[in-house]
């Protein structure tokens, strides 16, 4: 049986971005790689207009899509721990409140936060996360659960906010 990391090439465009630029290839948690690798480019899609930023994040959902399905399907292994674009997704998700609020958005509080907060909800996978994760398949389905899990950070990063006083 062949491994599928060995059918990964950085080279190819849609590996590279379902890898997040090879950080999924981390041979420890590379789904926690991946988020952290997202920050960067959080950093910078932050610096949008609000609207542009919303439709810079939905537009990487839905090219994600087919990312994560080109990805899984040449690798022929559904949702490889090694495909993180949905990380990108889901982190930037519940980072959009950050912006949305016109607060700073390199704040180390909000940033280690709503990171703690993804991975939570990613890896625990409370309902609906983890019933989506199970019955929902192809890149669709490797999206799917990471966007829900950004929604619930994202709300659980307001309420932290809000009751701890941050806002």
């Amino acid at each position: 049986m062949t491994n599928p990391l060995a059918l990964i090439s950085l080279k190819n465009p849609w590996h590279l971005l379902a890898t997040g630029f090879g950080s999924g290839l981390s041979p420890i948690i590379p789904g926690t790689m991946g988020t952290l690798a997202a920050i960067p480019l959080y950093l910078l899609l932050a610096q949008l207009p609000f609207t542009l930023f919303v439709i810079a994040v939905i537009a990487s959902a839905l090219i994600g899509i087919k990312i994560c399905d080109i990805t899984s399907a040449d690798m022929k292994v559904h949702d490889h721990g090694s495909i993180v674009w949905d990380e990108f997704v889901g982190l930037w998700i519940t980072m959009s409140i950050v912006p949305y609020l016109n607060l700073e958005v390199t704040d180390w509080k909000w940033l280690l936060t709503g990171f703690v907060l993804f991975r939570f909800f990613d890896m625990v996978k409370p309902w609906p996360i983890g019933w989506l994760d199970n019955k929902v398949h192809g890149g669709f389905g490797i999206m799917l659960d990471d966007i829900v899990a950004g929604f619930m950070a994202l709300i659980s990063l307001w309420l932290v906010g809000k009751y701890s006083g941050w806002l």
